[in-house]
């Protein structure tokens, strides 16, 4: 999906009128910091949910603190090249990472070497919220209920190909595990990101996505896509008539592409406090929920200690499951 970030997020944020309200207010507590810009990597492609929600905080940070924060894109590895960069960086607050459950609970579990260690080497900022994995099939494949994609897998003389993100994503992940469970073949075409991806499944190029509603809601509203099923824990609102996998009999497949922000690991404490009550302004916001709810992202905002006590808890459920669908085969782009 391509994502307005330009005009639409000044829009947003002016609209928005700064969740905090005063610059002045925002760096009473350590007026040493930020002194110079402050990188946000987003380690994947422009154009994508990552880099719609980096963009969004970039602004509203730089107007918050009066100093430049700016987005890096710095793709790779399903999020892991530039994560690895971050978790390796100066701890001084000048470089901080949008992170989230491709890169640092489905990647490193599945990779022999991912560079980093996702608990020890960041300090986790701030948690924004998650949108589901919906399974969607463009029309020319004539299906309109999963049952009927697992029908003609299962039909199909060859291997019937599916788009993810990447090599390692939630998306991947989600495939390989029910091409296992119903013992039918689905051919992974892995992309260097959800805005490329997007772009050949609507194209028809390839007929099925295991992708992030966030990147696929445009085209499931104009029809170009059927969606299938969903892995939220319950049926979105706006799309009433979509079923959850849950229902269908996948009580463990309930998750969403969630996002956050993190740096390297040992931050200043009073840097981390002050990120996290502003980035948690930003997406408790009113403006800025609307926004996201079209895309179906529900912000959480989360203590630094919760959402470092979240990651924790996502890696004990999912990293077994990516070993075991992935076979630690490593993360490729």
């Amino acid at each position: 999906m391509r994502f307005r970030v330009g005009l639409s997020i000044l829009a947003l944020l002016g609209a928005l009128g700064g969740a905090s309200g005063d610059p002045a207010r925002a760096q009473t507590n350590s007026p040493g910091w930020p002194s110079k810009p402050v990188r946000i990597v987003v380690p994947w492609p422009a154009g994508g949910s990552a880099d719609m929600i980096g963009r969004i905080a970039a602004e509203h940070l730089t107007r918050v603190f009066a100093q430049s924060f700016y987005v890096e894109n710095r793709p790779g590895a399903s999020g892991m090249v530039g994560s690895a960069a971050v978790a390796h960086s100066d701890p001084d607050g000048t470089t901080l990472l949008l992170s989230g459950i491709p890169s640092h609970v489905i990647a490193p579990a599945a990779s022999a070497s991912p560079g980093f260690d996702p608990l020890k080497d960041f300090t986790h900022i701030a948690y924004v919220g998650g949108a589901p994995i919906v399974i969607t099939a463009h029309r020319s494949l004539g299906v309109s209920a999963f049952a009927d994609l697992v029908t003609l897998a299962r039909k199909s003389p060859g291997a019937l190909g599916y788009v993810s993100p990447g090599v390692g994503s939630l998306g991947h992940l989600v495939g390989e595990y029910l091409a296992r469970r119903e013992s039918i073949r689905l051919e992974h075409v892995p992309y260097k990101g959800g805005a490329q991806a997007i772009t050949d499944l609507v194209a028809g190029h390839v007929k099925v996505g295991v992708m992030a509603f966030t990147t696929t809601a445009p085209h499931i509203r104009s029809g170009t896509l059927a969606a299938l099923a969903v892995l939220s824990s319950r049926r979105l609102p706006q799309y009433a008539e979509l079923p959850t996998l849950k229902e269908l009999g996948y009580d463990e497949l309930v998750t969403t592409t969630w996002w956050s922000f993190s740096g390297p690991a040992r931050l200043p404490a009073d840097v981390v406090t002050r990120l996290n009550r502003e980035l948690n302004a930003l997406f408790d916001s009113v403006a800025v929920r609307q926004k996201l709810a079209q895309d179906a992202i529900d912000p959480e905002p989360m203590s630094p200690d919760e959402f470092a006590g979240f990651v924790e808890s996502e890696i004990r459920k999912w990293g077994p499951i990516a070993k075991a669908a992935l076979g630690a085969q490593g993360s490729g782009n």
